[in-house]
């Protein structure tokens, strides 16, 4: 069993779609992962928070995943996609 540490993605472009709510504030949410969304009191805070969101997704699928091959032999490798 290969023990990987969850990283932060190094980067990968997404689509955020972007509202300007009544009161000002910008929602967004990732076109090609919509469970991402977020809020911000400017363009430069959604996106940070949009990012921060992603991790926790990213962060939760991995350890719901891993938690299906418990106690089985598996192999973890990286794959990178141009």
């Amino acid at each position: 069993m290969d023990e990987m540490k969850p990283k932060k993605l190094k980067h990968i472009d997404f689509t955020a779609i972007i509202e300007k709510s009544d009161d000002g504030w910008f929602v967004g949410q990732l076109e090609e992962l919509p469970e991402v969304l977020s809020q911000g009191k400017t363009l430069e805070e959604l996106k940070k928070n949009l990012q921060d969101a992603l991790d926790l997704v990213i962060s939760h699928h991995r350890e719901t995943t891993l938690s299906l091959y418990e106690g089985r032999k598996y192999i973890r490798r990286k794959l990178s996609i141009a």
